[in-house]
């Protein structure tokens, strides 16, 4: 019997990384998840089979460690590589930097030397809005300068950098690295969404314990900013859309050799307050909160430009604030404790919106 090729996706445990899975199945690629659990659960992956009917093939290991990476593209024949696995909390890479480094871009450089000896060529990077840095202006747009303020960022920009060589070095290779900005919501299933493992570090989850009472209030850093009510404002994207953008680019990259950087975004902002009256009118629940000061290192207001993305990959987001806060609190409602919880998890794809 002939073995159809698979798609390997590093990180496919994780939060962005599972949602990929249960679309990259839906659009019928054969998938391999690698994932070293360090920031995921392998139960993740089994809801994933759940909602597609689908098995996945599961290797663990980490991609620092080249003879697991190798292992992994054992597992199957390998016709692309979709990136997730990486360290992402930025005030994590300023305390160790060492440890970004070396999972970021080493992890990333063996899989790029993976992919040379079994003559991979299609590659899609998960990158982040934070390459850009303070914006001169807005929104950004994929050709303003590269600046980040953090070790998180600057490991990005490394990794963009190691593939645009690449990329000249091979005139076959493609690689597209996905700039993308708020990923937030979950699967509308209920089975699988955001999963944090110690104490949220962005707003969405901790919204969600807000309101279901295992957080007594949500801070609001900051109401004097200089934006339309004075909270920060940010590009939150659903992360089933998100994780659309991610088939489109593996589509995309099939059939364009070269590098390429597109940003992946809703093309608006969203106050914190905006967000925050749409959560509760999309649950009907109420969300205490205090105003605490300003944190050093947030920027008041940031969006994507995506008119790249709907030009290059034929895609956009099309889900709204109502669907990103529905489908959460779904999740949270059926997953109190994430992965964790007691509750058997067909229960989430009866549970009240």
């Amino acid at each position: 019997m002939t073995v159809r090729p698979s798609v390997l996706v590093t990180g496919g445990a994780g939060f962005v990384g599972s949602h990929t899975l249960v679309e990259l199945l839906a659009a019928d690629f054969e998938v391999v998840c690698f994932d070293n659990f360090s920031n995921s659960d392998a139960e993740a992956v089994r809801r994933v089979e759940l909602i597609s009917g689908r098995p996945v093939h599961m290797v663990e290991g980490d991609v620092r460690d080249p003879l697991a990476v190798k292992r992994a593209f054992d597992a199957a024949p390998i016709a692309a590589v979709l990136h997730f696995a990486g360290l992402k909390a930025v005030a994590e890479s300023v305390a160790d930097p060492l440890a970004y480094y070396e999972n970021n871009v080493v992890g990333s450089m063996n899989l790029l030397r993976a992919c040379h000896r079994s003559a991979v060529q299609c590659f899609v990077f998960s990158s982040s809005a934070t390459v850009y840095g303070v914006p001169t202006r807005l929104p950004y747009t994929e050709d303003m300068p590269l600046a980040p303020i953090n070790p998180y960022g600057a490991t990005k920009v490394a990794v963009e950098q190691i593939l645009r060589d690449v990329c000249a070095s091979d005139p076959q290779m493609r690689a597209v690295s996905l700039r993308y900005f708020n990923p937030v919501g979950a699967h509308p299933s209920g089975l699988i969404g955001e999963n944090p493992r110690s104490t949220p570090n962005n707003l969405f989850p901790i919204m969600l314990q807000v309101a279901a009472g295992l957080r007594d209030q949500l801070a609001v850093f900051g109401d004097d900013w200089p934006t339309v009510d004075g909270t920060g404002v940010r590009d939150y994207l659903h992360v089933v859309d998100l994780a659309l953008g991610h088939v489109h680019a593996l589509q995309y990259g099939a059939a364009h050799p070269g590098f390429v950087a597109v940003n992946l975004g809703t093309g608006h902002g969203t106050s914190v307050f905006e967000l925050m009256r749409a959560f509760e009118q999309a649950t009907a629940r109420r969300l205490p909160f205090r105003i605490e000061g300003r944190r050093p290192g947030d920027l008041p207001q940031y969006w994507a430009a995506v008119d790249l993305a709907q030009h290059l990959l034929g895609w956009r987001a099309t889900r709204t604030l109502h669907d990103i806060c529905a489908d959460g609190w779904r999740w949270q409602q059926a997953n109190p404790r994430g992965y964790a919880s007691a509750a058997e998890p067909e229960r989430a794809l009866q549970a009240p919106g």
